[in-house]
């Protein structure tokens, strides 16, 4: 077997950075503190785009949302954009993604042909003959569905029924002969713990591992976890685990708003009116009314540390796998998320164009035996965007010059303090009305709006909450303009560089 390193990323979905038992005494997270303990967790960690799609495709490509096309949901990423995979399948590796894939729309229309149709998800037999490479992924397994959501199918489908579930399709919202199936679940969900997707996401990790073994490969896999994205649903006795009155979600402070860009305060009326950003025919993320009862809020919570901990367990079984095929000490294992969640702080709920840390700002873990030091922890600034430079310079192989990142394995081994100054955060939701991007440094975060007059200033420093806004504030306007000169010169920075220059002409 070959000693070059393995390299195992393992990722929820939309996770609020306080969500984990290492930080939070209220939840239970064994697997995850257990990585905690034996690597090191990452304080400043930040997504480069808060929605799925893009995220995602930044993870794998090493760009930015703006470079590698995919600039919201509902958008393909195309399938001749390079990729991470791409470079290590060229390299001798076994490339896997498992769960989530969630880089194409859900429709095809011209030349954006996608496999993550309503009508594609059921066509099992189409699965059944499907499974790579896509994506630079040697083998794929996945499933797009989160919680009851009737987009469940794809390979999770075919596991369903290999497990003897005739009729899984009744579990899912519009699978079931009742009408009342057609209706989202909230709170318990009736759907057996053994046949839940996070279950289908470690069996298939796991299998995933066993086949580089047989073929004598190292591996790249991604274990790719879809909760704890809403709704809100868990099969017992997670749904039960956590008591709702133990529940603090996060608040409104009276009057933090009123500084704001308008359309955060819009989110906390009962009829709001965000029709100045509606452009397309397709809606806005978090763009409705968050007022929501404090019962409701308390349950939900419970439900979505309930999640959390189901999700859990499965990677715990992840982890104890490598250690009984003996592949822990020479693989290096990475959890983050694709972005935050809202658990009502600010008023919010969910996601949208709300750039706070909440959103932004992520889980993140990384353990490899004898080069992470063990229970550590760093303030340094991460982002998604250097998971891909960082994963082929821990193997040593060469990054390709498309890549906008950068290398964080000095921070990871503690060879270097940081290996950046700041992150920023591309989101684009409409094709101009709604396009926003942030700047984020050790102590400012500074939000600009296309078009707009407004946008965000927060002292991170001095206002660790963000509830004041300093953007038109007076006495922070020489502070404003060095942020955006530093930040016009990182716009330059992240230039990529495909092939190096070799001739003068």
């Amino acid at each position: 077997m070959s000693k070059r390193p393995n390299i195992l990323l393992i990722t929820s979905d939309q996770q609020h950075f306080s969500c984990l038992g290492s930080v939070n005494e209220k939840l239970q997270t064994p697997a995850l503190d257990r990585l905690a303990d034996e690597g090191m967790r990452f304080e400043r960690a930040y997504c480069n785009n808060p929605v799925c799609s893009p995220s995602r495709s930044t993870m794998i490509t090493g760009q930015y949302p703006s470079w590698h096309g995919c600039w919201t949901i509902g958008v393909k990423l195309g399938e001749d954009v390079p990729t991470v995979g791409d470079v290590f399948r060229q390299n001798g590796y076994f490339t896997a993604l498992l769960g989530k894939a969630h880089f194409q729309p859900l429709h095809s229309e011209g030349t954006q042909i996608s496999l993550e149709t309503p009508e594609k998800f059921r066509d099992l037999a189409f699965w059944r003959g499907f499974t790579g490479p896509w994506y630079g992924f040697d083998w794929i397994q996945i499933n797009r569905n989160h919680g009851d959501e009737a987009w469940a199918g794809q390979h999770y489908g075919l596991w369903l029924e290999e497990k003897g579930c005739a009729h899984w399709e009744e579990y899912f919202a519009g699978g079931g002969s009742e009408k009342e199936k057609a209706k989202p679940r909230r709170g318990a969900w009736d759907i057996p713990e053994a046949l839940h997707y996070s279950v289908f996401v470690a069996d298939k990790t796991i299998e995933a591992i066993d086949r580089a073994q047989t073929d004598d490969k190292p591996f790249f896999a991604w274990a790719s976890f879809a909760d704890p994205h809403p709704p809100y649903v868990v099969p017992e006795p997670w749904a039960s685990l956590y008591d709702p009155e133990d529940m603090t979600p996060g608040t409104l402070t009276p009057g933090e708003h009123d500084k704001n860009p308008p359309h955060f305060g819009e989110t906390q009326k009962e009829t709001p009116d965000f029709s100045h950003w509606q452009e397309s025919g397709y809606g806005n993320h978090g763009f409705h009314s968050h007022l929501t009862s404090e019962a409701q809020q308390k349950k939900d919570l419970a439900i979505y540390y309930g999640m959390i901990s189901l999700m859990d367990r499965e990677i715990g079984r992840i982890l104890d796998e490598l250690d009984k095929r003996g592949l822990a000490d020479n693989t290096l294992v990475v959890f983050s998320t694709d972005h935050g969640h809202f658990l009502g702080q600010h008023g919010l709920w969910y996601k949208g164009a709300f750039h706070y840390e909440d959103l932004l700002r992520l889980p993140f873990l990384a353990r490899w035996p004898g080069h992470i030091p063990a229970g550590t922890v760093s303030s340094a600034l991460q982002a998604l965007i250097d998971l891909p430079e960082t994963f082929l310079d821990a193997c040593e192989i060469p990054i390709p010059g498309q890549m906008q990142g950068v290398s964080q394995l000095g921070v990871w081994t503690g060879e270097e303090a940081s290996a950046r100054d700041s992150v920023i955060t591309e989101f684009r939701h409409q094709p101009t009305k709604l396009h926003l991007r942030t700047f984020i440094t050790e102590r400012y975060k500074l939000t600009l709006y296309r078009g707009e007059v407004y946008g965000e200033l927060f002292d991170l420093q001095d206002d660790p909450g963000e509830l004041n806004n300093r953007f038109a504030d007076s006495e922070y306007a020489l502070i404003k303009a060095q942020l955006m000169e530093q930040w016009l010169q990182a716009e330059i920075a992240r230039e990529p560089t495909r092939f190096a220059r070799i001739a003068g002409a």
